[in-house]
Parts: structure tokens; sequence; C-alpha cells
């Protein structure tokens, strides 16, 4: 297993406080207004989010991300005429802002050109990983400044799906070569895409494939078990590990099924709902991004991804201060140690008493 993902989960490496004794209280104090203030300064601010889509031309990345939210997140060339999504041919950022009942959510959706399609493939995953370091560089660069913006713009990646071609047989090397660095660097949630072009017992025998892939070469996609805080999470997580990769289709386009208005695909032999169970899992996914594990997602991607990135880089340029519990630098240049100058305040304090003595 590699280094970086031995990182301690954020609640995890929290020092073990003896309990206390519940102190008994005689009256009403108001304790519990504290969540009713976190929801209104949450509500405020707004939530971000950002989401990468990677894998082959025609999986319908592009449509899958705007079932998700049910917002038209790539604009046509000509709207209104039923044009088909353009297909991407260069990586590309879309930045919306849904909203909610109320609840505002910055969505950034990053759509990449397809991946493995050209004739050589050597380092096609370059440009991926090089946007995700990208964005954590940026954020670096802003927390590291003497004077820096209340609120940093969080351009992150917090989760990338990667959309496998339903072959029915198992990943291709080029597939396990790519998950391989980039569980390393950020979320990534598999998912079989164009599902409804298998059986039920091909997309089973299929998922239980590429499960057995990712053990055999060490691939630990979201959720992993390193992060399970508590029981509760594990048992839920377990659940999801069990499902993933997520059989998915989607769509974009309305069908009147028994008086009723469902996303579909439609076929010679009938409607493809999207959001039915019976037919494909489009809802695991939406409930794992959305409804159960967003937050948790952007955590993880600030207290571990984006942490072996930033103590990576401050290693690398050698700024880190000299002391306990610091890692090991270069040794300092020979020559005498230079006393820190007197700061503003207190040269601005010593002109002063200057000025005093010359008026007496």
């Amino acid at each position: 297993m590699d280094p970086l993902r031995q990182s301690p989960s954020p609640c995890s490496s929290r020092p073990s406080s003896p309990k206390t004794p519940p102190c008994e209280m005689h009256g009403y104090v108001g304790i519990e207004d504290v969540l009713d203030q976190l929801k209104i300064k949450a509500m405020k601010m707004g939530f971000e989010f950002n989401i990468m889509v990677v894998g082959q031309s025609g999986l319908g990345k592009s449509t899958m991300v705007s079932t998700l939210f049910k917002s038209k997140v790539w604009k046509c060339t000509l709207p209104g005429l039923g044009m088909p999504i353009p297909q991407t041919l260069q990586l590309k950022s879309v930045t919306h802002v849904i909203e909610e009942k109320g609840v505002k959510l910055k969505l950034t959706v990053t759509d990449t050109p397809g991946f493995g399609d050209q004739i050589n493939n050597d380092k096609c995953w370059d440009p991926i990983l090089g946007y995700i370091n990208e964005q954590y560089e940026r954020y670096l660069q802003e927390e590291i400044l003497i004077t820096r913006q209340r609120h940093i713009p969080d351009t992150r990646v917090h989760c990338c799906v990667y959309f496998v071609p339903p072959t029915g047989h198992c990943l291709r090397p080029l597939d396990i070569e790519l998950l391989q660095r980039l569980c390393r660097t950020v979320n990534v949630v598999p998912v079989i895409a164009r599902a409804d072009s298998l059986t039920l017992e091909e997309r089973e025998a299929f998922r239980r494939r590429i499960q057995h892939n990712l053990r055999t070469h060490c691939i630990e996609v979201y959720p992993q078990k390193c992060f399970d805080e508590d029981i509760n999470d594990r048992i839920l997580n377990s659940k999801i590990r069990d499902r993933i990769p997520f059989a998915v289709v989607g769509s974009d386009q309305e069908y009147l099924v028994n008086g009723r208005c469902v996303l579909g695909r439609k076929t010679k032999w009938g409607i493809i709902e999207v959001e039915n169970m019976a037919h494909c899992e489009f809802l695991l996914l939406r409930d794992l991004l959305i409804r159960s594990h967003l937050q948790d997602l952007k955590d993880i991607t600030h207290n571990v991804h984006y942490e072996n990135y930033r103590v990576c880089r401050l290693n690398e340029s050698h700024v880190l201060p000299r002391g306990p519990c610091w890692v090991n630098l270069a040794p300092t240049p020979p020559g005498p140690p230079v006393a820190p100058g007197p700061s503003k305040v207190c040269r601005q304090a010593r002109e002063d008493s200057d000025d005093d003595e010359d008026d007496y």
C-alpha cells in the first residue's frame, strides 16, 4: 500500500480525552441553539462541490452529470432544437449555482476528453493528474499568503467518477494504471456506464470481476475502509462497497409512464427508467454523491489528499521551521545565524521615542 494512503482519519487523529461526568443543569441554557446558528451561517455561505468525470468517449459522462443534478449542466450550441451534447475534445470546467429549497450549491463539473481513445496512450493520464494537482497548488499558494482571503475559493476536485465501459469482461490494463494513480490523489467512484447494454446476470458478474481486479491491484476506491469512523459508518459503507461499481444509466429526456414524467431512455421494447432501482443503480450513485457523503468527500479531500500534497510541497520548498515533530530538511548553510529584525510596531515605537527626545 502506498504510504500516502496511510494517513489517519481526521477524527481518528484526535487525542482520546478521558470521559468527563455530565454536569447537572437546573434550567434551560440554550446550548441547542448552536445548531441553528451553524445552519444559518451555512445557508448564507452556501456550499461548494467539485466533481470530475473520466472515461472513454461515448459513455455518457456529460449526460450523467446533467441527470445527477436534474439540470442542463452542459449547454447545447443551439438550445431548444434538441441538438445532442457536443463531444468533449479538451479538458474543461463549467460552474453553476444550483438552488433547492433555499440551499445554494456551487457546482463545478470538469469534463475530460475520451480517456484511452488515442492510438498511443502513453502517459495519457498526465492531463488528468496535472489538473488535480494544479487545483491543490492553487489552493496552497492562496493558503500560505500572509494576508489571505477570509474564504479561500475551493477549486479542488472532491470526487472523480470513473466510467468503466460495459465490456462484460474485466478492467483493462489502462484502467488499472489510471486507477492506481488516481486513488492516491483524489476520491474515486467507479461506475459501469450504459448498464442497459448488459443483462442483469452479466451486470452482476461484471461487477464481481471488477471488484476482484480492484482487490488484486490494491486499488482503494471511495469509501475507503480506513476512514470509517464508527460502527454506523462501517455498516453503511460496507453496503456501498459491496455494490461498487454502480451500474448506471443516464438520460436528460423525460417520458410519460403510467401518468407520470420520468427520466429515461426509450427503446423498441419499452422505456428504461433512470430512477427505477429495478432498471439501474443510478439512485445509489446520487445518494452517495449528494445525500449521504457529499460533506465526507470534501473532508477527506481536505484532510487527506490535500494534506499529503501540502506536506510534499512544503518539504520540497524547504520552508518548514526546525523543531520537534517537524520533518527533517536539508542542512542549513554554514554561517552565523541572522537575528530577526524588529517588527514594524517596534520600529514605529522607537521612532516615536526618538522624536520625543528631540523635542526636549
